[in-house]
């Protein structure tokens, strides 16, 4: 249903068990035609050295057809909305999520985890909000939702928030859906995959879209070429080799 997946771990974090090479077999299978390596930034225990994200440049851009954006799933470290990506990590990514951690930032009280969240949201540095509606982090969700649609960020769905990590994250995440609708901003999906084998799934945030009628025209994963222009008007550089790809899967209505 989505040719964009904007969320996944390989074995360079080490509680995930898939190789980039194990995710470009599957998403060919599937017909995933772009997709977005996050693994966990370096602040995290079992995360990958920054070196990981700044050689990054050395991927190729295309495999079989598939196009490969390079990505990290940074920490919100503090209420200044600061994350474990700077400086040269900042220069080799194209797509950079962010979102609470507990081994980071330990949850706090709803005033404290909405200033750390809208900081890093105004930051300029963040593309995506990752999994917003955990309940360990109560937020003001209209709050939240308007900044992000003020600073042109995207707050995430996350498939996983539904089947193994996050219990408890529906109601917070369909308010989400209905407070992003209504302020005009744009979600993200993300399979949150460990295992190739789940990538592009994402059957339980088509329910959450579909309970609060989600605009379509909203939604990032909807064409690689939405994506893309999001990311162009964030400041990314054309990316020359995903000019020639296959990409469209219907009419884009992008604005």
């Amino acid at each position: 249903m989505y040719p964009v997946d904007l969320h996944m771990h390989t074995v360079a974090s080490s509680h995930a068990y898939s190789t980039l090479h194990d995710y470009i077999a599957i998403a060919k299978q599937k017909g995933v035609k772009l997709f977005a390596i996050t693994d966990h930034g370096p602040d995290m225990a079992d995360a990958p050295h920054y070196w990981h994200f700044v050689n990054m440049r050395i991927w190729p851009r295309v495999v079989d057809g598939i196009g490969i954006l390079r990505g990290i799933e940074a920490n919100i470290k503090n209420t200044l909305g600061e994350i474990d990506c700077s400086g040269p990590m900042l220069d080799s990514l194209d797509l950079i999520i962010a979102g609470f951690h507990e081994p980071v930032f330990a949850p706090q009280d709803r005033d404290t985890n909405t200033q750390a969240l809208v900081a890093a949201i105004a930051s300029g540095n963040v593309h995506i909000i990752s999994h917003p509606g955990n309940p360990k982090y109560p937020v003001d969700i209209p709050a939240v939702a308007a900044a992000a649609a003020r600073h042109n960020v995207a707050l995430e769905i996350n498939n996983s928030s539904f089947t193994h990590s996050r219990k408890g994250s529906e109601h917070n995440c369909r308010a989400i859906a209905a407070a992003v609708r209504d302020a005009g901003g744009w979600l993200a999906l993300g399979s949150d995959s460990h295992t190739a084998f789940t990538i592009g799934d994402f059957d339980e945030c088509q329910k959450i879209l579909d309970a609060v009628s989600f605009p379509r025209e909203r939604i990032l994963n909807v064409s690689p070429q939405r994506l893309l222009n999001f990311l162009g008007q964030r400041g990314m550089a054309p990316i020359a080799e995903f000019a020639a790809l296959s990409f469209s899967t219907e009419p884009d209505t992008f604005l």
